[in-house]
């Protein structure tokens, strides 16, 4: 009788995951619990500046909601990927009172398991899987950008082709040039199925006015091209700044455009992984097909809590009280950064979002080097800008939602350890 082999997983795995990391968020998170012992031993216990995620309580409201409605009869059975038809009446209302876009719930909306499973889901839906690079369906994408767009269009057997957003665009890409420039590197212009967009902006926090969206509309309709808008951070804009507008503003935008909202950032609740996606009809049926492989719908009390907080006019006070420690969280930060050398008066800060993208001091050549030594030297972590794409080098990202006391640590343990610019 033939000897039984060892078993070799690795040899089952997709070609599409092979050679797969985990999410950079997931691997700098790891890298600090290795490091938490030394530097907890020296006084620099890890100070976490790297996820985009609020560290406050959700609205007190909206606890006691959910406290309420856990007791309702019939909220814990199967619900719908699609969504309840109470959550997605909530989101049409909403869809209207804040950016004044008409929908039907039953054809213009789907519950999302958090914006980044909806995203996921819609890559999956577009892509045609194909391991030979040039003959790969392409999903254009921000560079600098959300890290997991480039991980989930690569799993779903696509080719994520970055779109640069610099200073000197003014972070708003010109998205004739980026065909033309695929096509001379030999790609094929007929397999761009879709181009995403996202403003406010992860890492950077840059908006952008509804004339660019005229534009990017004009674009996809023009190479009939899936339009993508991911909006996760439209409600956290400071104060006295024009609110962000949605993609679906723009005349037209149905019949092209498919946008992602999430409430985990402006209500504080991203643990409890619960969004919507809204828009043009077919691209919100497919989604739902392709969903229903996946989930089997929402827990019935988050929808009725979200359905809840998108129109409460105490979640949406919230909302701005936040905003405004953020704001203020980054003019400290600023005038800190500024008494440690850094020419804050010369940057583009944002005014939308908890991030803060600043350059690398001059000396250094890579945004990798400069976030290991402050995390291994002052135990800051820092996300390095290169893990949200190549045109981030030179550039880190600090999550401003730590308290002020953390803050303030920061600045010292920069300043004595070294850290100027």
């Amino acid at each position: 009788m033939k000897a039984l082999s060892e078993p070799n997983i690795k040899s089952l795995y997709s070609n599409l995951c092979a050679d797969m990391q985990p999410y950079i968020m997931f691997r700098i998170a790891q890298r600090v619990l290795d490091l938490t012992p030394e530097l907890e031993a020296k006084g620099r216990a890890p100070i976490k500046m790297s996820i985009g995620a609020p560290t406050v309580m959700p609205p007190e409201v909206l606890r006691n909601k959910m406290k309420e409605l856990i007791d309702e009869t019939g909220v814990h059975t199967y619900s719908v990927p699609r969504g309840e038809p109470f959550f997605r009446e909530a989101i049409v209302t909403r869809m209207k009172n804040r950016f004044g876009v008409v929908m039907d719930p039953k054809k213009h909306v789907c519950s999302l398991l958090g914006s980044k499973e909806g995203l996921a889901a819609i890559f999956r839906a577009v892509i045609s899987p194909e391991v030979d690079p040039v003959k790969k369906d392409i999903i254009l994408t921000p560079d600098p950008g959300y890290a997991s767009y480039v991980d989930a269009i690569e799993i779903a057997g696509g080719h994520a082709y970055s779109t640069p957003l610099t200073r000197e665009n003014n972070y708003l890409p010109d998205l004739e040039h980026t065909m033309q420039e695929l096509t001379n590197q030999g790609f094929n212009p007929n397999n761009v199925k879709a181009l995403i967009i996202n403003y406010p902006s992860n890492p950077i926090g840059a908006t952008a006015p509804l004339s660019y969206f005229e534009e990017v509309i004009r674009f996809a309709r023009q190479h009939n091209i899936l339009v993508i808008s991911d909006i996760a951070y439209s409600e956290m804009y400071f104060e006295g700044e024009e609110a962000p507008h949605s993609i679906l503003e723009v005349p037209g935008a149905q019949d092209i455009a498919i946008e992602f909202h999430s409430l985990s950032k402006p209500y504080a609740i991203t643990g409890w992984r619960l969004g919507f996606a809204a828009g043009n009809e077919e691209a919100i049926n497919v989604l739902a097909t392709v969903k229903g492989t996946m989930d089997s719908g929402i827990w019935k009390v988050l929808q009725k809590a979200g359905a809840f907080a998108l129109n409460s006019p105490d979640c949406a006070q919230f909302i701005r009280d936040m905003c405004n420690v953020y704001e203020d969280n980054q003019n400290f930060m600023k005038e800190g950064f500024k008494q440690l050398g850094w020419p804050m008066d010369e940057l583009q800060l944002p005014r939308a979002t908890f991030y803060f993208w600043i350059p690398i001091p001059p000396r250094y050549t890579s945004c990798v080097d400069f976030a290991n030594d402050v995390l291994e030297k002052s135990g800051i972590v820092l996300v390095p800008g290169t893990a949200f794409g190549k045109h981030g080098e030179g550039y880190v990202r600090l999550s401003l939602v730590n308290p002020r006391n953390e803050l303030q640590e920061v600045l010292d343990r920069m300043n004595k350890d070294g850290f100027t610019y």
